[in-house]
């Protein structure tokens, strides 16, 4: 007969070897225990009992090989210090893996998973836990548009007017961002050119400028204007600087705007502009979006998005410089808010040729003014985007924002992708989470910004359409802002998000209750 297990067999619990494997295995599975993050708030007690949930299948809680779920102090320190985040936080992380396909891009992708099927980590930064919930990459479909590195622009020459003390200033200083479409990310140039001025520099600043500037891969030339000359003469005279430079003849469009000027895609401005004849005399430019800018100074390209004149017309203004730009044509240019440089030169385009202004509606002005995001999370492609540096104007990131585009591809940077559990990724802007469902349009803007002085409740709509009602301080809306985007050594692009406990629009009611009491950061790296 045989032998029973419990009688003798090496596996009986009086055997001291058996209970040090017990001890062995008991201490390991507190060990585990330990490790998983110190506690897990649910986002559903921001929202109302759901009449569905979205179960989720087992495997999405396993880790993948590249999933990196550890946490470092030291880097969360390093956002407190930066954005001034309460000692415990809620946390979170996902990896999107992104499958390029031979689709069209869509304003809004709508996934069937949940983002964040865990909820929140509670953090205590002055003692994190060592890893964070590790969840199954999301997968997101997405066009396979092309990468910056791949464009050639030198069928482009811009110019740009501004100071040395901008151009320095740490908070607004646009040489990243100029980097961003007149490099290929690379640190070399993708083919443009740029004409620079800087207002009243010395040489020393001079050359300093374009020392940085060509550092970073840029093809510039720098050359100093004096205040002395009226502003918008100044800016007329750029058109003139442009069409005389030595690299004109391999140019087909000049291209003036403001020192905050974003080309988000240049894949993308290059394809529009292709559309046209650039052997005829064109002026290719876009409205304000305020009927009331139209209005008070006509209908004309509004520079700050961008003007674009093929070479025969530019050549015909250059001839006309001295005739358009005579003390009498400045004073008919000023509205009664100055002399403005864009109606000294539509008036001198209408008054001296058969050109008017061709609209490209994708460049935008962006006359807004207070929250932004209405506009930045509508999944509209921009081929410009403006004032977006604070002051009287928004606020914004796009530098920061399109950084996905170098891994993920143009049509990326603010693509909507909105998840089983209603969240919306707009992505390199916002990732915003709607506690009682999405149940309005989404091909309408949300009208969180204003038109400025005046907003009548209509100025807008021209040129984005009506807007919806916004949903700030109605406790169903919350978002975490895009304040870090960084393309790592792997090629993946790391997000950082970021909500205040205190941001005044989370609110029940104007004056009403925090929808949190705690700061949040939300961490996306994107993977192909």
């Amino acid at each position: 007969m045989g032998t029973s297990m419990a009688t003798g067999g090496s596996f009986t619990p009086r055997n001291s070897f058996t209970r040090a494997l017990f001890l062995t295995v008991f201490c390991f599975a507190l060990f585990i225990y330990t490790l998983q993050p110190s506690s897990i708030e649910h986002i559903e007690h921001l929202r109302p009992p759901p009449p569905q949930m979205h179960p989720q299948p087992n495997n999405s809680y396993a880790p993948e090989r590249q999933s990196d779920c550890t946490l470092k102090q030291s880097s969360l320190m390093q956002l407190q210090e930066s954005y001034d985040l309460t000692d415990e936080i809620e946390y979170a992380r996902r990896y999107v893996r992104f499958n390029r396909q031979d689709i069209p891009r869509k304003s809004i992708t709508t996934l069937d998973t949940d983002l964040f099927p865990r909820g929140f980590d509670a953090i205590d930064i002055r003692n994190p836990p060592p890893r964070t919930t590790c969840l199954k990459p999301l997968d997101v479909p997405v066009s396979r548009s092309p990468i910056p590195y791949t464009v050639n622009a030198s069928e482009l020459l811009f110019g740009i007017s501004t100071t040395y003390s901008r151009l320095t200033d740490e908070d607004i200083s646009p040489i990243n961002e100029w980097a961003h479409w007149l490099t290929d990310g690379n640190g070399k140039s993708n083919g443009a050119g740029l004409i620079l001025r800087l207002i009243d520099a010395n040489k020393e600043e001079l050359e300093e400028a374009r020392h940085v500037m060509a550092s970073v891969g840029i093809d510039v030339k720098v050359y100093p204007t004096d205040s002395s000359i009226e502003m918008a003469k100044r800016y007329l005279s750029l058109l003139p600087a442009l069409y005389k430079d030595a690299s004109r003849p391999n140019r087909k469009y000049l291209v003036m705007g403001d020192d905050d000027t974003f080309y988000p895609s240049m894949h993308a401005l290059l394809r529009e502009l292709s559309q046209y004849d650039h052997k005829k005399d064109l002026y290719l430019g876009t409205l304000s979006e305020d009927t009331n800018n139209i209005a008070r100074h006509g209908s004309q390209a509004f520079g700050g998005a961008g003007v674009f004149f093929s070479l025969s017309l530019a050549k015909k203004i250059a001839d006309k410089f001295d005739h358009c730009s005579t003390e009498e044509k400045i004073g008919e240019s000023d509205t009664g808010w100055g002399a403005q440089g864009d109606i000294l030169l539509r008036k001198c385009i209408y008054e001296n040729t058969e050109t008017t202004l061709t609209l490209m509606r994708d460049l935008h002005q962006l006359d807004i003014q207070g929250d932004p995001a209405g506009f930045y999370e509508a999944g509209l492609q921009p081929l410009s985007l403006h004032h977006f540096k604070g002051g009287m104007w928004h606020k914004a990131r796009p530098y920061e924002g399109a950084q996905i585009v170098h891994a993920c591809g143009e049509d990326c940077f603010l693509q909507r992708f909105q998840t089983a559990d209603d969240f919306i990724i707009s992505n390199g802007f916002s990732i915003a989470y709607y506690p009682h469902g999405i149940d309005f349009n989404l091909h309408q803007m949300e009208k969180t910004f204003t038109a400025a002085p005046d907003d009548y409740g209509w100025n807008l709509d021209f040129m984005l359409g009506p807007q919806r009602k916004n949903l700030l301080w109605t406790g169903r809306k919350v978002a975490w802002e895009l304040m870090e985007s960084n393309v790592q050594p792997d090629g993946s692009v790391k997000q950082t998000y970021i909500r205040k406990a205190d941001d005044y629009r989370w609110t029940y009611g104007k004056d009403g209750n925090r929808m949190f009491d705690k700061d949040g950061v939300m961490e996306l790296i994107w993977v192909s």
